[in-house]
């Protein structure tokens, strides 16, 4: 599930589940509202991403890249290792600002130790 919010000058995406060739279909659909929405940052939130693969990353990478053509950045925030790893395969980590300082929140239900 992929959630969009603006504000005047940012966009957010809030991934959760799985980023990869299951989720294809609606990757243009989603790319194409975010490039129109002309936001200069793009925040992608991956907190709840539960799996990434290397067509998860090409649509990270193509919504980085539409974004920097136009002038823009594109934070990434609550990546884990694993899904920097992919991007960092792929040649692609340098299009992302990564976000170092943000902390998840706990998923629902969780219980506090």
């Amino acid at each position: 599930m992929i959630e969009i919010s603006t504000s005047p000058a940012t966009t957010t995406l809030v991934i959760a589940g799985d980023l990869d060739l299951a989720e294809r279909d609606q990757f243009p659909e989603i790319a194409a509202r975010v490039v129109g929405l002309r936001r200069q940052l793009l925040v992608i939130d991956m907190c709840r991403v539960t799996f990434m693969d290397s067509t998860g990353a090409a649509f990270l990478i193509s919504l980085a890249d539409s974004g920097r053509k136009r002038g823009g950045a594109t934070v990434l925030r609550g990546c884990d290792d694993r899904d920097l790893f992919v991007l960092e395969v792929c040649g692609a980590l340098d299009l992302f600002r990564i976000d170092v300082d943000h902390r998840c929140d706990p998923p629902a239900g969780a219980n506090a130790s």
